[in-house]
């Protein structure tokens, strides 16, 4: 609900603004498509397959802590008839402490300030960096007021000739040709 007022008091806006508030004659429009960037860009690719790669390795530590700790909790309920309550609360305490384990280390690496979202933004801020300046490279050569983004969802209708994406993946792939990552 909060996106559908802010575009419809942004289009108000511009709808509603003279022509010289701009500082042209002429409102230039175009979008772009991120997710589609992002999906055929060949740095995001690969950013998307070594981030994979290390969030497998991640995933395999949970789950071999997770087995760990269902096979403790089934030896447990299984042998709690025949140990004295000293040797069963042992092995709870134990049990607990394996658990809190369990738990820091999915904070640590899953949590909203964990490993993963850390490797994920280093993985992927530069990629967004260079894929908004080639943005404002074309929209300051080419005179454009605005440029919006189709994967934000925000555009309900649009001319098909307004779509930058595929001139903003040329300029991507034209840097990469010249700048090729090591």
């Amino acid at each position: 609900m909060k996106k559908v007022s802010c575009l419809i008091l942004a289009c108000f806006i511009v709808l509603h603004l003279p022509l010289s508030a701009f500082g042209a004659d002429e409102i230039k429009l175009g979008y772009i498509d991120t997710v589609k960037i992002f999906a055929e860009f060949k740095e995001t690719v690969d950013a998307e397959a070594i981030y994979k790669k290390e969030v497998d390795a991640w995933k395999k530590k949970s789950s071999e802590m997770e087995a760990t700790l269902a096979t403790m909790r089934e030896e447990i309920q299984s042998q709690s008839l025949m140990l004295s309550e000293e040797k069963l609360a042992e092995k709870k305490q134990v049990f607990d402490k394996k658990l809190a384990e369990y738990n820091q280390y999915m904070t640590d690496v899953f949590g909203d300030n964990g490993q993963a979202a850390k490797r994920n933004k280093e993985l992927t801020q530069p990629i967004v960096e260079k894929i908004n300046a080639v943005i404002a490279t074309l929209a300051e050569a080419e005179g454009y007021t605005l440029i919006l983004d189709a994967a934000q969802g925000n555009i309900v209708f649009a001319k098909k000739a307004l779509d930058l994406t595929a001139r903003v993946m040329e300029e991507l792939e034209k840097q990469m040709q010249k700048n090729p990552a090591p």
